[in-house]
């Protein structure tokens, strides 16, 4: 129902404004506005399962009156991330995945307070309207924790605030998390999906209206990155064990990931004879990326599966059709080229490459004899 009612709003504004560009004129002004009026966005992909404490429960916390499972108590916070003045306590069940994901943005939400109380927030967060008459976190949640931080729910601050709820909500959240090396990488993947999944909706929408399909151009602009970077965060969404081994913590540039992508895909399709991948096959090659970054030591096992660190054998240019015919037709292994045929390892990409080298040479200068002995 979310989705036909975007739609919907979509269908609208495009009628309205006949242009795919009423995001930049959707109207925001920079007020002060009291942090207990604001609520985090639940749906962002960089979303801490918080609550926000009071002041004074936060400050009987901080000394001592109070116990952390008796905070637990008043506020239901098991599973939650408590946030207030001067405190923020994880929640979680302790040691899950969930728990040092939290303990990360943890640490860095008490560095980024410890800088905005020296040096101010550089980039106010952006919010908008509820229904309710509050207001919802656009983007900027850990500016805005690092507020309730340093200055308690009661404090103050400066925020850009939206005239409505935009709606290229996604799109703006994805805008600041692309543009933020520090950020989690699977945060930017997780936002990158619901941008793209906005952006189809309202694709939908424009060709309902006889408007053209965005390009993929007009798409990486909307979202605010390049054509490479839109095509590497393509490649690496296609498969939720990616974004699952970013969850967990591996620290890979997602080039090399994309890269592992690639050659998992080049691989299945070489292994299993097929062109183009149906459900099954992206189903497969799900599990074989899940292979290869499960915590184990069968380094070799995953690199014959997905295709990487797997070197090719390779023969070389050959323009003498003498060359091939002794090569196809002759038991080189009875050349005698130097090569000591009993001690060969042929599992050796690198020596048998040399190989190759070795036997094409001896062919060519069997030629190359015989063109002078008849000449």
């Amino acid at each position: 129902m979310a989705s036909i009612s975007l739609e919907r709003l979509f269908t609208s504004v495009l009628n309205d404004k006949n242009s795919k560009n009423f995001a930049k004129d959707e109207v925001y002004s920079y007020e002060s506005i009291f942090l207990s009026r604001i609520s985090p966005d639940s749906t962002n992909a960089r979303y801490l399962p918080s609550i926000i404490i009071s002041d004074s429960h936060a400050y009987q916390f901080v000394s001592r009156q109070l116990s952390k499972s008796q905070l637990v108590n008043i506020y239901q916070g098991q599973d939650k991330v408590l946030v207030g003045k001067s405190c923020i306590v994880n929640c979680l069940k302790y040691g899950t995945t969930e728990w040092k994901m939290a303990n990360k943005t943890i640490n860095s939400i008490i560095e980024l307070a410890e800088n905005v109380a020296v040096s101010e927030v550089i980039q106010a967060p952006t919010i908008y309207p509820t229904d309710a008459g509050d207001y919802r976190i656009l983007t900027g949640h850990r500016r805005f924790y690092a507020m309730v931080y340093n200055d308690g729910v009661n404090g103050a601050a400066h925020f850009k605030v939206y005239a409505s709820k935009p709606l290229l909500l996604k799109t703006k959240q994805f805008q600041e998390n692309a543009s933020r090396e520090e950020l989690p990488q699977h945060g930017k993947l997780l936002a990158f999906q619901d941008a793209l999944r906005e952006v189809e909706i309202l694709n939908t929408s424009m060709l309902k209206l006889g408007h053209k399909a965005l390009t993929i151009k007009e798409i990486s602009n909307l979202l605010g990155v390049s054509m490479g970077a839109y095509d590497n965060y393509n490649v690496l969404t296609r498969y939720p064990a990616v974004i699952k081994a970013f969850e967990n913590g591996i620290s890979d540039p997602l080039l090399a990931v994309k890269k592992l992508v690639l050659n998992t895909e080049k691989a299945y399709k070489k292994r299993n004879n097929v062109s183009q991948l149906n459900v099954n096959d992206r189903n497969e090659i799900n599990r074989l990326i899940e292979v290869y970054f499960a915590p184990d030591d069968k380094s070799v096992k995953k690199k014959e599966l997905t295709g990487t660190g797997v070197q090719a054998y390779k023969l070389g240019s050959i323009e003498s059709s003498f060359v091939i015919k002794m090569l196809l037709t002759k038991n080189v292994c009875e050349f005698d080229c130097g090569v000591d045929w009993d001690q060969v390892d042929w599992q050796n990409v690198s020596e048998m490459n040399e190989i190759f080298k070795k036997v094409v040479v001896h062919i060519s200068e069997t030629e190359n004899s015989n063109k002078q002995n008849n000449s």
